[in-house]
C-alpha cells in the first residue's frame, strides 16, 4: 500500500490508542473481573491494525490549517476505536475466526469454552455474545472520546463531532443491514443498491467521518466542509469496492482474508451484481452462499468472472470512483495541502489492487 503519512504520526496514533485502551481496562475493573479479561482480549485483536482512519483525520487536520492538535488526536483515536468496534460486531455477523493473523474476540472466548468440554452450541453463544459485548463496550468508549476530547469553550465543536459520529454509527448500521440481508433476496439487489451499501457499511465511518470531523476541528467553512465530505464518500466507496475485488481476487498471504469467504456467505456486492448479465452467472449462482464451497471451486468461479470481464468493470467502477472524488478536490473550495493530503490517500486504491 502507497505510504500515506510518516512514522511519527503513527507513534501518535498508537500511544494514544493503546493509553485509552488502558484506561477502558482499569475502569473496567469496578465491574469485575470477568470484563476485564474481555477487555484484554479487546487489547489483543487491536494490535497491528494500518490506523488508516485516524492518520486520515490528523492528515486532513494538519493540511487544513488546524488549531487543536490534542483534541483531533483524541477524536482520531475515537475512529479507531469505532472502527474496532465494527470489527468486532462484523466478525460475529460474518462468522469469521481470525483477523489481522490473531483469533477474534467472540472466536477466541468459543474456544476458550469449548476447552473446558462446553457444549459445541453452549461454546458458540458464549463466544457470540462476548464479541457483541466487545464491540457494545468499543462503542461506548468511542463516544466517551469524542465526548471529552480537550474543546475548552467551544461546545458547539464539541456538538457538531457528536452529531458526524451518531450520523455515521447510523449510516453504517443501514449499510451493514443492507449487506446481510442482501443474500436473502439477492435478485432484488441493483447496482445502485450495491454502491449505496458500499459507501454506508464503509465510506461513512472510514473516510467521511474522519475528514469532516478533521475539519470541524479546523473550523472550516460550510462550503468546504460539503466538498470534503462529497469527496470522502468517493473514496471510501471506491475503498469498499476494492476491498470486494481483494475478497475474491486478492493473495490471502498479503489481504489476510479468504477469497473464499464472500462466495460462502452470499455476500451481493457489485461484483455479484454485474455478473448477473454475463456468461460467468451459472457458475457463480450456482455457489454463491455455499458455505462448503472448496478452493477449487472458488478458483473456477474467479476464472469465470475474469473471462466475462466482471473483475474488470468493477476496477472501473473503483477508477470512476477515484476520479469523481479527485475532481471535487479540484474545486477552487479546496486548500491545495487538503487536495494533495486526500489525493495520496486515493493513490492507495491502486497499490491494494496490485
Amino acid at each position: 500500500m502507497t505510504e500515506i503519512v510518516d512514522r511519527t504520526a503513527l507513534t501518535r496514533v498508537e500511544d494514544a490508542l493503546d493509553r485509552h485502551l488502558a484506561d477502558a481496562r482499569a475502569r473496567a475493573y469496578q465491574a469485575g473481573p470477568g470484563v476485564v479479561a474481555l477487555w484484554d482480549a479487546v487489547v489483543d485483536a487491536a494490535a497491528d491494525g494500518k490506523r488508516v482512519r485516524p492518520l486520515l483525520l490528523l492528515d486532513t487536520h494538519a493540511a487544513l490549517g488546524g488549531q487543536r492538535p490534542d483534541a483531533a488526536l483524541q477524536v482520531a483515536a475515537a475512529f479507531e476505536v469505532l472502527h474496532l468496534a465494527f470489527c468486532a460486531h462484523d466478525d460475529v455477523i460474518d462468522g469469521d475466526v481470525r483477523r489481522r493473523g490473531r483469533p477474534t474476540v467472540w472466536s477466541r472466548y468459543e474456544q476458550a469454552a469449548a476447552a473446558v468440554a462446553a457444549h459445541p452450541e453452549a461454546a458458540r453463544s458464549a463466544g457470540l455474545a462476548a464479541g457483541i459485548l466487545a464491540g457494545d463496550l468499543l462503542l461506548m468508549l468511542a463516544f466517551r472520546l469524542v465526548a471529552t476530547a480537550p474543546l475548552e469553550r467551544a461546545d458547539d465543536v464539541r456538538a457538531a463531532l457528536l452529531d458526524v459520529v451518531d450520523r455515521i454509527v447510523q449510516r453504517t448500521a443501514s449499510g451493514e443491514l443492507d449487506d446481510v440481508l442482501g443474500p436473502i433476496r439477492p435478485s432484488s439487489v441493483g447496482l445502485p443498491d450495491a454502491l449505496t451499501t458500499a459507501a454506508y457499511k464503509t465510506a461513512e465511518y472510514s473516510f467521511v467521518g474522519p475528514v469532516v470531523s478533521a475539519a470541524v476541528l479546523a473550523d472550516a467553512p460550510a462550503e468546504l466542509v460539503a466538498v470534503l465530505a462529497r469527496a470522502a464518500r468517493e473514496l471510501g466507496t471506491a475503498y469498499q469496492l476494492t476491498d470486494d475485488l481483494l475478497g475474491t481476487f486478492g493473495d490471502e498471504r498479503v489481504t489476510g482474508k479468504s477469497v473464499r469467504s464472500d462466495l460462502a456467505e452470499g455476500k451481493v456486492t457489485a461484483l455479484v451484481v454485474l455478473a448477473r448479465e454475463t456468461s460467468a452467472w451459472p457458475l457463480l449462482a450456482a455457489h454463491l452462499g455455499d458455505r462448503d464451497v472448496t478452493d477449487a471451486t472458488a478458483a473456477e468461479v474467479r476464472r469465470a468472472l475474469e473471462r466475462a470481464g466482471v473483475r474488470r468493470r468493477v476496477e472501473e467502477l473503483v477508477d470512476s470512483a477515484t476520479t469523481a472524488a479527485l475532481q471535487l478536490l479540484g474545486e477552487p473550495v479546496v486548500p491545495g495541502a487538503a487536495r494533495d493530503v486526500l489525493g495520496r490517500h486515493a493513490a492507495m486504491f491502486e497499490g491494494r489492487l496490485r
